[in-house]
């Protein structure tokens, strides 16, 4: 195919932003406005052939990403600008002061996408919802899609189009919904309008589609290889579109027609009026390219772009998981391999060989082969240790900003419980820092997805339903949150903070001359770090061993201890039956005459005036459930465990609430499967007393009501729980204020008929 194109080049590059731009904005022929996770939007005015930075717009408190100008108008005579943030504030700025002309407040979440309509703005957010502001005020405020909004565009027509992480597109006339777009296999993150053709999406799947309105696709562009963030259209009908892989690409006919690479992720792209192209890069620069050749950049800003970006794609070359320059010796490489330890590199290009001087052996050996190492803009480090991302957490009310490190391979769920714990938040807010996290590594939402954790059971703790509104009603009804699957575990320790407890304690012991017998020796100490060590090494988690004196040194523990000091001791009992080996060589010491884990449980709810110990108690009981060795001893066990913990559902202790919630789940699965309807009646009837108490916390309660459902779904219990009017509780839950309440309620009435 013969296609009439001239090849884009570098026109300027504008430096100011001190971090990644995020989002652009072409303000008609008056100038450019960019985002940045600086905090800031910067405005840049045409000055001769440049731009020059004329203003600083500074009011958000975090990263601020979408952005989308308002021509001028009585109230903003010189037209303005809306920018969107991760600390959910849409701000709506007067260019001709720079200043503040409205705070838009009403967003739970982050501010995704902005778009213009007749003089309102409508924002997206990732809460999953349109709001129209008028005049500084919310007019209308509607729930878009059931996973977070990613994009918001306005149709000529005047209809509005978003795009989701569920997937799909849908166009909206008023807060209705007239179609929806299904093709995309993965997050639609960008959009644009196509002049007389329909709708542009650009989508994490790495593809581009051109629909007509009518949902029909037209065209399908493929050339990207990593999530596509942005995309845009000209009236000469071409097509530009930003990406993670590095590269703007820009296409004519659904055809690639040029690839303009970058030193770093490419988070927007835009057209401006005249042809010429804006881009955003994670390297905190702004770049304009066009193909007016009285507009090229001079010879000299191009050869250092170039230079940029060898320099760039040298630095992630590695060899044996050293960086090039990093290698001894290198420097030395124009004088002949005389100086042991020298450097030499062969066929260094996109690939290679590296070899060193051997001085004693007079040869050169090989290290290893060249290699292209991570992204460094994607791979950052902290504490030492390199991660796919490393995330600045703004929580707001003047709290010191956070580090949160991510691997694209984590389950987000685990990250954020393990997160707060560390950071001593509160785990309300969980599913706020999962969205952050989906939100900004270009995740699938995970809703709808059931290969990672449900955000209120835990880990592949069961299957979900369809979604409401998607099962087809003539088939076997489909339940939300029933049945559970698999067993919860709390799988989070703070180690140090349980070593440092247990020296505390110990020094204690020594200074008391009556106790001295009872305290640890150096190499007692010493064994006990070493067994700490193999649980936080998680790179050889599966590989380590313990030692059948190790768990001889925790049990003794265990037993001589005084009750005021065992409960960092059970800390590490607990997360050593999560250790595939500690597991099996603590099993051994279970079916000794004396039962250590019984008289641990009798000494601790004897005497539960230490709510340390009752807590690490109950999480190594649940935790017990992992391994299957231990489900003869649980089913032994059953009615003493329960019994013995059964006063934590009425405190007011929310920790231990929760933890006997969970540990009264994992015995209704285990139960279920096992058959044990005597086993279930008394799980049956210690879950409605948690669901029945209004003194119970939210996620406990939920715990409790997904233990009932399963009960009667799957288990020999269903009459019984028609007995203990479970219809009229289930009902009361449907109208619970608490979405997953309400939804587990629902369940539970529908099984009631079923």
């Amino acid at each position: 195919m013969d296609i009439d194109f001239k090849e884009y080049q570098l026109r300027c590059e504008l430096h100011g932003h001190e971090d990644d731009v995020r989002g652009i904005c072409v303000c008609g022929n008056d100038g450019i406005a960019t985002s940045s996770r600086d905090k800031t939007v910067r405005f840049w005015s045409p000055e001769n052939r440049k731009f020059v930075s004329s203003k600083v717009l500074v009011g958000h408190s975090s990263f601020v990403g979408p952005l989308v100008w308002i021509p001028p108008n009585p109230e903003l005579p010189q037209g303005g600008v809306a920018s969107g943030g991760m600390d959910t504030l849409v701000l709506v700025w007067d260019l001709s002061t720079g200043e503040k002309a409205h705070t838009l407040k009403g967003h739970q979440l982050q501010v995704t996408s902005i778009a213009f309509d007749d003089g309102d703005v409508v924002s997206a957010s990732v809460d999953c919802t349109l709001r129209r502001w008028k005049n500084g005020q919310c007019t209308e405020t509607w729930e878009a899609h059931k996973a977070p909004v990613q994009a918001v565009i306005k149709l000529p027509t005047g209809e509005l189009v978003t795009g989701s992480s569920d997937t799909t597109l849908k166009l909206w006339r008023g807060k209705t919904c007239v179609h929806t777009f299904e093709g995309h296999s993965d997050t639609v993150r960008g959009l644009a309008v196509m002049s007389g053709l329909g709708i542009l999406s650009a989508s994490h799947d790495g593809s581009l589609r051109l629909w007509a309105v009518s949902g029909q696709v037209l065209m399908e562009m493929v050339g990207h290889t990593a999530i596509v963030y942005s995309v845009d259209s000209h009236s000469s009908g071409l097509i530009v579109s930003g990406s993670e892989d590095r590269f703007a690409k820009i296409w004519k006919d659904g055809v690639c027609v040029q690839s303009i690479e970058h030193p770093g992720c490419v988070w927007d792209a835009k057209f401006m009026e005249n042809g010429d192209i804006v881009t955003a890069c994670s390297d905190g620069i702004v770049r304009i390219w066009t193909v007016n050749q009285d507009y090229f950049a001079d010879q000299l800003e191009l050869d250092l772009y170039t230079s940029q970006l060898s320099q760039y794609k040298s630095s992630r070359k590695r060899v044996g998981g050293l960086k090039l320059e990093e290698l001894p010796g290198l420097e030395a490489l124009k004088i002949p391999g005389t100086s042991d330890g020298q450097t030499k590199v062969v066929r260094e290009g996109d690939n290679g060989v590296a070899y060193a001087w051997n001085m004693a052996e007079q040869k050169w050996d090989k290290i290893g082969e060249v290699v292209d190492g991570p992204e460094e803009s994607n791979r950052p480090f902290m504490d030492g240790i390199q991660y796919d991302y490393v995330f600045d957490v703004d929580i707001g009310d003047g709290m010191p900003i956070r580090k949160l490190p991510y691997n694209r391979s984590d389950n987000p769920y685990d990250v954020a419980d393990k997160w707060l714990l560390k950071e001593n938040l509160p785990l309300s807010f969980r599913e706020q820092i999962v969205q952050f996290i989906l939100q900004n590594t270009g995740q699938k939402d995970i809703t709808f997805d059931a290969s990672f954790r449900d955000p209120y059971t835990g880990s592949n703790a069961y299957i979900p339903g369809q979604p409401s509104g998607m099962s087809d009603i003539s088939a076997k009804p489909t339940f939300k949150h029933i049945p559970k699957k698999g067993m919860l575990v709390f799988d989070t320790a703070q180690f140090d903070g349980i070593l440092k407890k247990i020296t505390e304690f110990n020094n204690t012991l020594l200074s008391n001359q009556e106790k001295q017998n009872l305290s640890l020796t150096e190499l007692d100490v010493s064994r006990l770090g070493a067994i700490v060590k193999i649980l936080k090494d998680t790179s050889h988690y599966h590989s380590s061993k313990f030692a059948d004196a190790d768990i001889a040194l925790l049990l003794n523990l265990l037993r001589s201890w005084p009750s005021s000091m065992i409960f960092p001791v059970i800390d590490i009992v607990r997360m050593i039956v999560l250790h595939p080996e500690g597991a099996l060589v603590l099993h051994k010491h279970f079916g000794a005459e004396n039962d250590i884990l019984m008289e641990l449980i009798k000494k601790v709810t004897i005497n539960p005036t230490i709510p340390a110990n009752l807590l690490t108690s109950i999480r190594a009981v649940t935790n017990l459930f992992k391994n299957s060795c231990y489900y003869n001893w649980l089913q032994k066990h059953r009615s003493e465990v329960l019994d013995a913990f059964s006063n934590c559902s009425s405190s007011t202790n929310k920790n231990l609430q929760l933890s006997y919630s969970t540990l009264i789940l994992n015995y209704a699965v285990l139960l279920i499967e096992s058959k044990d309807q005597e086993g279930q009646s008394q799980v049956l009837s210690a879950a409605l007393e948690i669901v029945e108490d209004e003194n119970v916390e939210v996620d406990s309660k939920f715990r409790a009501f997904v233990a009932v459902g399963s009960l009667m779904l799957e288990g020999l219990v269903k009459k019984i729980a028609l007995d203990f009017d479970v219809l009229n509780i289930a009902k009361a839950a449907k109208g619970s204020k608490e979405a997953k309440i309400a939804e587990v309620g629902a369940d539970i009435e529908l099984l009631t008929k079923s």
